[in-house]
């Protein structure tokens, strides 16, 4: 799509979503900003009047009508702007905060994938960032553009009434102003739509920064992080740089051009003047109209900036509300009120990249209430397969089936609702242990708060705490051990009460102590419920019904603990190299 093509289709879908459902507030703004602009075109005439009429009386009577013609303007005026702001302002602020909500809720329909190729620093950007611009729309930047318009227009027929020879000579300049303007902003545009890009990407970096803190400290890695900030923020200086550079082009052109019409004007009007044929007055009104005239025209430069970069902001939103939902109506139309349990994969294959199979032809099933185990190499395919069966991700040919329904077919929040997951490193929330356990369920019980919490064993370390539950964990729990966290995770999953239940390196990197604890509460989570675990610790998954061993994508044995052993192959292998260490 061209950029031509990509701005026109970017304003009808801003004009369509933001300003024509509020034409009422706009067209009140649009009001104002008239009522404002024509009661400060009294003051030019006032001043005409003052000079050749008042002045030359003995009478103060006019004189004191006069400044209360223009005093009465100016509190109108002052009005006027005071209500633009309130009703303007405050309405564009109110559609940020829309937006941003709808940008957000957006952003959580999208599919794992999407997430996986985009920083999360960079989303927040899209979130936070992207949509400000659109003040300018809704705001007082596009009425003033228009009323400053008509204001102009206003103030130009009434110079053409008072001198046209010097009016004329004015608009030749403008006219070529507008013309680098036009121009200006077509450059402009791609570059403000560029720094979004820019700013979200520096953004992206900071923030995995931030969260990595431990590790670029560990590591000594200050001065690369550094030096890969630096870089980024030199990427967005050239681009705010480049973009200076026409709005600097903009603003020196006008500044010229309208010299050199303030230079003619002096001349001209000097000469009719001396000629006899302009009065003083006149001419001091005819510069003040002038200044009302060109003020708005100068002030649509920068509001039509502020526009641009408002559209390309805009640009980027479109383009991600466009984006497909991973849990498309049209497609996902099976509703699961209830489900057993039973999973099954068909033939399934699977590919991240076009070209780059990483699943080949599994099938198996995961009978209700069953253990399914999931070991192997790194890298071999046990995490796709748990992505699989939690419909993270879909399969590019074969079934994955619940209860004999496709999984591509149904309706995702009708079987997450059946589906608890913990993981190895598995994301809590800064704020209370309390708040955690609820996640799933903010308005269970107590009763049911205290079940998950002694079910998962998270008693055994909250008793000691002074706050107990009310304990404040930190940013990701940092305040806690890898065991404490990894038992909030299996309370939460207790509490969330599901028939799936995936467990992906649960027990990994735990000491003894607080892996026999994970154990413990791990045999109540899994207890009825159909269960993946991934596990490179092959003496955790010793008791499952099933153990699939994955290498290169394919299912290379199957079988229990014991059977596996007997064949001596892969499983054996890796069984009797961990039990040497």
């Amino acid at each position: 799509m061209s950029k031509k093509s990509k701005s026109n289709v970017s304003f009808k879908w801003a004009f369509k979503e933001f300003i024509w459902p509020r034409k009422k507030i706009v067209g009140l703004g649009l009001i104002l900003i008239l009522i404002r602009s024509l009661s400060g075109l009294v003051l030019p005439y006032a001043t005409r009047v003052l000079i050749d009429d008042v002045t030359q009386q003995t009478d103060y009577t006019p004189l004191f009508i006069l400044l209360g013609i223009v005093l009465g303007a100016i509190i109108i005026q002052a009005l006027a702007s005071f209500s633009l702001t309130q009703l303007l302002s405050v309405e564009a602020q109110r559609l940020i905060k829309i937006l941003r909500t709808k940008v957000q809720k957006k952003l959580l329909t999208l599919p794992i994938s999407f997430f996986d190729n985009n920083k999360s620093g960079a989303l927040v950007s899209r979130v936070m960032s992207d949509v400000e611009g659109v003040r300018n729309l809704v705001g007082t930047g596009l009425v003033q553009l228009i009323g400053g318009t008509i204001t102009a227009i206003i103030t130009m027929v009434i110079l053409i009434n008072m001198n046209a020879v010097m009016t004329a000579f004015v608009l030749i300049p403008v006219v070529i102003f507008g013309i680098v303007a036009f121009k200006a902003f077509g450059f402009i545009r791609p570059i403000f739509r560029k720094r979004g890009k820019i700013n979200a990407e520096v953004t992206g970096r900071l923030t995995e920064t931030l969260n990595g803190i431990r590790v670029i400290k560990g590591f000594n890695a200050e001065k690369q992080e550094n030096e890969i900030f630096e870089e980024g923020a030199n990427r967005l200086f050239l681009n705010v740089k480049k973009s200076l550079t026409a709005t600097a082009l903009m603003t020196s052109s006008s500044s010229f051009l309208m010299g050199l019409a303030t230079v003619g004007i002096m001349g001209i009007g000097g000469y009719y003047m001396m000629g006899g044929t302009m009065s003083q007055g006149e001419f001091f009104a005819f510069v003040l109209y002038l200044g009302f005239m060109i003020a708005p025209i100068i002030q649509m430069g920068n509001i039509g900036s502020q526009l641009t970069e408002a559209m390309a902001g805009l640009d980027r939103t479109q383009e991600l509300m466009n984006m497909k939902e991973e849990n498309d109506p049209e497609v996902r139309t099976e509703i699961l009120e209830d489900i057993h349990g039973d999973i099954e994969f068909n033939d399934v294959s699977f590919s991240y990249e076009e070209g780059k199979e990483v699943l080949h032809n599994v099938s198996f099933k995961a009978p209700k209430g069953s253990v399914t185990a999931l070991v192997g190499s790194s890298g071999s395919g046990k995490s796709t397969i748990a992505s699989l069966a939690a419909s993270f991700q879909n399969p590019k040919s074969g079934l994955v089936t619940v209860d004999g329904v496709d999984l591509s077919k149904v309706n995702l929040s009708s079987f997450r609702k059946h589906l608890g997951v913990v993981l190895q490193d598995d994301f809590l929330y800064e704020g209370t242990i309390r708040e955690n356990i609820l996640f799933p369920r903010p308005n269970a019980t107590e009763e049911e708060v205290q079940a998950a919490v002694k079910g998962a064993y998270v008693n055994e370390f909250t008793d000691r705490f002074d706050e107990g539950l009310e304990t404040v964990i930190g940013e990701r729990g940092v305040k806690l051990s890898g065991g404490q966290r990894q038992r909030i995770s299996i309370a939460r999953a207790l509490l969330a009460n599901p028939k799936v239940i995936i467990l992906d390196e649960a027990t990994s990197n735990l000491d003894t102590e607080s892996e026999s604890f994970i154990q413990k509460s791990l045999s109540g989570l899994m207890q009825d419920r159909t269960t993946f675990v991934i596990a490179h610790r092959l003496s955790t998954i010793q008791k499952a019904d099933q153990i699939l061993v994955i290498e290169d994508g394919r299912i290379q044995e199957q079988g229990k603990h014991d059977e596996l052993l007997a064949k001596k192959g892969r499983y054996h292998e890796l069984f009797t190299y961990q039990s040497r260490i």
